[in-house]
């Protein structure tokens, strides 16, 4: 059976990283039954985060298992439109969550997050 593509929120990566069973996050349910992708921003947002420089080489390490998706023009306009409606209902969200939502919907995957309160207001986005 072919594996479904899922893109990867920041906030799945955060408690596999977080938690000390590894085998109970999400993330590694995750990767047994799926590919899992992740947006540059999300990419972005990790090693933003990284406070020892000997953690660099474990964060490579850890995203080798995921395929990275770049973010382009065309998630650029999505985010935009996104953007644009949150703004119009008065539900805006942080920029970065708009452009992992962009992403996800540019290339038609579902979201895993652990964020669903800010992510259930963009319309179409499938999360898990």
């Amino acid at each position: 059976m072919e594996h479904r593509r899922i893109l990867i929120d920041t906030s799945i990566i955060i408690e596999y990283i977080r938690k000390h069973e590894k085998s109970k996050t999400l993330f590694w349910q995750l990767l047994q039954r799926s590919d899992c992708l992740i947006s540059t921003v999300t990419e972005f947002e990790l090693y933003s985060g990284i406070k020892h420089d000997e953690d660099v080489a474990r964060m490579d390490k850890l995203l080798s298992f995921v395929e990275i998706l770049d973010f382009d023009s065309y998630q650029a306009q999505k985010a935009a439109e996104i953007f644009r409606a949150l703004k119009r209902q008065n539900k805006l969200i942080e920029y970065r969550d708009i452009f992992i939502a962009a992403s996800a919907l540019s290339a038609n995957l579902p979201l895993a997050t652990l964020n669903h309160k800010h992510f259930k207001r963009i319309e179409g986005l499938t999360l898990i």
